[in-house]
């Protein structure tokens, strides 16, 4: 998609999101998605090995274990390919990787301990592969500066992925006592930094000078933090449903909630959503938040990244490569 959108040429208008809105007519992301894979001429790659990303650990392991030294076109075709899919294998390796079980929290209804284990290292086992698979391809690009560029951004979600982790492991720790500045520079770690950098490295590929660089740049980094808030807007914005929707308590949403309400009436809040044994009620902890700023604010973050990653297009040549970028935005920023 880069690739194409790297062809010199004059500027055309920006259709931003006129009063916080995004057009009426902004398709779905799946069939954003779509339509961009016929400009570039071939589907995402390693679409297969992603539908292996389920719940069953030992399947993916069993299932990459079996490509492994049969030269499969899976493993390979990063080679001399492109950029994007070599960082979409980096992509995918830490995907792997974050499938890992907590043995710790398993009862025994889950299953044998043992069969746990044995998911956990062949995760970590083929995460590694793809993701040296990977950085073997980035070296034959034979660029100095674009081997910089991925090897830092995945250095940026180790960074992002421990600090998440490390929260995780804290004794009685519901929720950070962050604000939404500290929520935005942890989420570029852990999700923005490899589709920011990847797309300034296509540019670099492609012999532009460093103001595109840093608009190709600016345009991952934005829609990147744009798609990730309308993630975490889902479950307050999604139809009523008799399921009960669990949330990140790290959530965008609810860290803006925390802003408005205070740290203190937060934890409060959570502690009465919380029942017999420690459960908790997350429809009441949803309703609570919904009845805030914090579903609202959200939205507006993820209009206002999408404006700026718009904006960022309008420096590349009018094109059905950057129209199939500006649908992407308007899709993440589509909540009907």
């Amino acid at each position: 998609m880069w690739g194409a959108l790297a062809r010199r040429g004059g500027r055309g208008g920006w259709r931003g999101l006129a009063a916080g809105r995004p057009p009426a007519a902004a398709a779905p992301w799946s069939q954003v998605v779509s339509e961009a894979e016929k400009i570039v001429g071939y589907p995402t790659s390693f679409m297969s090995l992603r539908c292996l990303l389920s719940d069953e650990l030992s399947n993916i392991a069993m299932q990459v274990r079996k490509l492994v030294g049969t030269k499969h076109p899976l493993l390979d075709t990063a080679r001399q390919r492109s950029l994007a899919e070599i960082t979409e294998l980096i992509h995918t390796a830490f995907l792997v990787h974050r499938g890992i079980v907590n043995i710790g929290e398993l009862k025994s209804c889950d299953g044998p301990l043992k069969d746990m284990q044995f998911g956990n290292k062949m995760a970590v086992l083929s995460g590694d592969f793809l993701l040296a698979n990977a950085c073997t391809s980035l070296a034959q690009l034979q660029n100095t500066k674009v081997v910089e560029l991925i090897s830092s951004a995945i250095g940026d979600l180790v960074q992002g992925i421990y600090y998440e982790n490390s929260k995780l492991s804290e004794e009685n720790c519901l929720t950070d006592d962050i604000g939404i500045s500290t929520w935005k520079e942890q989420v570029f770690l852990s999700h923005s930094a490899l589709l920011a950098k990847s797309c300034q490295a296509a540019m670099e590929l492609a012999k532009h000078n460093a103001e595109i660089q840093d608009m190709a740049f600016q345009y991952g980094k934005h829609m990147s933090m744009s798609h990730k808030l309308h993630s975490d807007l889902q479950p307050f914005v999604k139809g009523s449903s008799s399921d009960t929707v669990v949330f990140s308590l790290n959530s965008a949403p609810a860290v803006l909630h925390q802003e408005f309400l205070g740290r203190e009436a937060w934890i409060k809040q959570i502690r009465e959503a919380q029942g017999k044994g420690s459960i908790m009620d997350y429809k009441k902890l949803q309703e609570a938040i919904k009845a805030g700023k914090g579903v609202t604010s959200a939205i507006d973050q993820c209009r206002f990244h999408g404006n700026r990653a718009l904006a960022a297009l309008e420096s590349f040549p009018p094109s059905e490569a950057r129209s199939a970028l500006a649908n992407i935005v308007y899709a993440a920023t589509r909540f009907s």
